[in-house]
């Protein structure tokens, strides 16, 4: 019996890539927040910048590995010939 190859159901304990990129970005914004207030001290704003730059680039990473997810799809199953091409139109 053979099995389908079927995208697996999002974890619970976000360990999927949605999950992780949404938890990334929700942190981001609550350093952005903390940051924003201007109430914090050099050497604690000096980390939440090193974290915020570390999640933007993890979010970044996960966005671009997505857009090449959707690239593979759109490639793999492309149009049939003549349907939506004007070239191939016979009544011109």
């Amino acid at each position: 019996m053979s099995k389908k190859n079927t995208p697996a159901a999002p974890s619970a304990d976000g360990s999927d890539p949605v999950s992780r990129f949404e938890a990334s970005l929700q942190e981001l914004e609550q350093i952005v927040a903390q940051m924003e207030r201007g109430d914090l001290p050099l050497e604690q704003s000096l980390q939440l910048f090193e974290r915020g730059v570390a999640l933007t680039r993890q979010c970044r990473n996960s966005l671009e590995n997505a857009e090449l997810r959707v690239r593979n799809l759109l490639q793999a199953d492309p149009p049939p010939a003549g349907d939506d091409d004007p070239s191939t139109d016979s009544n011109s």
